[in-house]
């Protein structure tokens, strides 16, 4: 497998028997060898010095993967960058703060208008943890149940959103069962203002 990979990535990257040994600081005969397969158990190190000197990776000397350019119906991801506006409450709502001039690279078809940084863990039954970036559609209205960044007073949370219209009340519920629901009711509808619906997050590695 080795010998018939190396000799086709040798020749894709327009490179002689003597170049390749040069590169490699072995001789032609040696290079020539693997080729043919003579020797067949090359040396994990010198596979990779193989593969280095060919510009491939040493899975696909070994011929465990194929390069992109061989995937032709691979279509490019658009990219769009979202301004990153602040933090937001996952927890006790936190001060609205901003930072612009800062921006995040997502996949454009993530229909969001700009995103925030979560802090704390009320929304963790939902999978959003602190300092993930949760992206928010703008929009003044959500459906019932839907995720939502809210403004309370100049305080940023992100909750789940219930409408009871009929008693005239809001209830902001996390996602984690040791906070309570946040219920505003009647005058107090009036300090609340929804910035818009959460659509995608991107969480850190842990």
């Amino acid at each position: 497998m080795v010998a018939n990979k190396l000799k086709e990535l040798r020749h894709k990257a327009g490179l002689t028997l003597e170049e390749l040994a040069e590169k490699l600081g072995t001789s032609k005969q040696t290079i020539h060898r693997y080729e043919n397969g003579v020797i067949a158990n090359i040396p994990h190190e010198k596979i990779k010095r193989l593969a280095e000197a060919l510009g491939a990776s040493p899975s696909e000397l070994m011929g465990w993967e194929k390069s992109i350019s061989e995937y032709d119906n691979l279509l490019p991801i658009k990219k769009k960058n979202l301004p990153l506006v602040g933090t937001i409450a996952c927890g006790e709502p936190i001060y609205a703060s901003e930072e612009y001039g800062s921006f995040v690279t997502i996949n454009s078809d993530i229909d969001a208008s700009f995103c925030l940084r979560a802090k704390g863990d009320s929304m963790i039954g939902a999978r959003i943890y602190d300092g993930d970036l949760v992206f928010i559609r703008e929009q003044y209205t959500v459906d019932n149940g839907e995720i939502a960044a809210v403004i309370i007073n100049d305080e940023a949370t992100l909750k789940r959103v219930y409408y009871y219209p009929e008693e005239a009340k809001i209830i902001l519920t996390p996602e984690n069962p040791k906070y309570a629901p946040l219920v505003y009711i009647n005058e107090e509808l009036n300090s609340i203002k929804i910035l818009g619906k959460a659509v995608a997050f991107q969480s850190i590695i842990r």
